[in-house]
């Protein structure tokens, strides 16, 4: 083992202990010395190595502990959202202290696949907190580290919702998978988390690439849930530049996929964007229908089956079933409630507020529904730069003004409308 990495793992288990560096160089060496150490700036002594080993109560190993090995990559192996997080947190608890005990080849990785442990957990305080321990060695990993260093932060910033910074890491990412001798399958991996981020800052074609890569390897390993995936990615790009027969047609095959491997969420997945596809064509009937079937799938969180909720109150307002749509208003306002004691962003976000307008549209609070839409949710999706919900969301600002008589103020929203679409183009 390269005794300089020795001195990254010794920053990294004294951090641990939270113990500060005077308390660790005391009676061993100089605090600029240690400093130099856990910074890599020199190659200390096996001896001195060993006396900060030995007030940190760790061991430096340089066998290959092959029952740790194997518990290892058993772990590695579950860290996937569809896999089963007690017994992954199980395999944790098991694995963590072992790993304290001992600097052995396997610590770094350990470490950087623990954040994406936390993220799989959703809690990305925690992730963070590991990626900020690591951050100062990142420059001494190998190639194998490295891809996994910058997949996970592109996990992590996909979860944060800042697709560039995502982008940028998986990016990185790909650059050193010859290199690090990456598996076919983890690659696959990497390219559906490509194709999403793509997807999400409207690279269409780039995601259509991503997703078909990635489909290759999955169908290979017979994968039809991940198969299943890519074909709801494929249908949203596609329906995005307008080829509604390559969108429908994913669609129904990731629907085909989920309904024989009883996946819920890809059936749910399916029949939603089918409903956002028909009500974009203007067909509510189908749109309805599809969003009905989808809030009926079972045994989902309370953040996937309201999407589903919000826009079939949207699109039953939309027809004039005002009292369908208080109904399904009420539901979506239970699940919300439900949802506010875990996830506190999505509580406060995007569907409180769509909720918050149709209840005042519903119940002829226009004032409310006024005050709403200008204080907050306007320019909340301003600052998010969702164009596409800022075009519709002012336009109906827009046209209730105007109906009001109010047409100074419906002129300025409706400006408001038209510049948010020329930036939807322009993306």
């Amino acid at each position: 083992m390269n005794l300089v990495h020795i001195g990254s793992f010794i920053k990294l288990h004294r951090l641990k202990c939270k113990m500060t560096q005077e308390e660790l160089s005391e009676g061993i060496v100089s605090l600029s010395y240690l400093s130099k150490i856990e910074n890599q700036k020199t190659n200390a002594s096996p001896e001195i190595l060993q006396l900060l080993c030995d007030r940190l109560g760790i061991e430096i190993s340089e066998d290959t502990d092959r029952e740790i090995e194997e518990k290892c990559k058993e772990w590695y192996d579950m860290l996937f959202d569809e896999n089963d997080k007690k017994v992954m947190t199980e395999k944790y608890e098991e694995l963590q202290p072992l790993m304290e005990r001992k600097i052995n080849q396997h610590t770094i990785m350990f470490e950087i696949h623990t954040i994406r442990y936390y993220i799989v957990l959703r809690d990305l305080g925690k992730a963070l907190h590991i990626m900020n321990k690591l951050h100062d060695m990142a420059d001494s990993f190998n190639y194998e580290e490295s891809y996994y260093w910058h997949k996970f932060k592109g996990n992590y910033y996909t979860h944060k919702e800042v697709h560039q910074e995502a982008l940028r890491n998986y990016k990185l990412a790909e650059k050193v998978i010859r290199l690090a001798n990456i598996v076919d399958k983890e690659i696959a991996d990497l390219y559906y988390a490509l194709s999403i981020t793509h997807n999400y800052l409207r690279a269409d074609l780039e995601a259509v690439d991503y997703a078909n890569r990635a489909m290759t390897v999955f169908q290979q390993n017979y994968n039809f849930n991940r198969c299943a995936q890519c074909h709801i990615i494929l249908g949203i790009s596609y329906q995005r530049v307008k080829d509604l027969d390559a969108a429908i047609k994913n669609y129904n095959l990731a629907l085909h996929l989920g309904e024989l491997n009883k996946n819920e969420t890809i059936v749910y997945l399916a029949h939603y964007n089918f409903g956002y596809l028909y009500s974009m064509m203007g067909n509510s009937e189908e749109a309805i229908k599809h969003y009905l079937l989808a809030i009926e799938t079972k045994d989902l969180a309370y953040k996937t089956k309201i999407d589903a909720l919000t826009h079939l109150v949207q699109e039953l307002y939309m027809i004039g079933e005002y009292e369908k749509a208080k109904a399904y208003v009420k539901q979506a306002k239970e699940i919300l409630e439900l949802a506010k004691c875990k996830y506190d962003d999505f509580y406060n976000g995007y569907h409180n507020y769509m909720i918050q307008v149709y209840t005042c549209l519903l119940y002829d609070d226009f004032k409310k529904f006024k005050t709403i839409l200008t204080d907050d949710f306007i320019p909340y999706l301003t600052r998010r730069g969702d164009y596409s919900n800022l075009v519709f969301y002012a336009k109906l600002l827009a046209t209730h003004l105007e109906e009001k008589g109010k047409y100074k103020e419906s002129v300025e929203y409706y400006k408001i409308a038209n510049s948010s679409y020329d930036q939807l183009i322009k993306l």
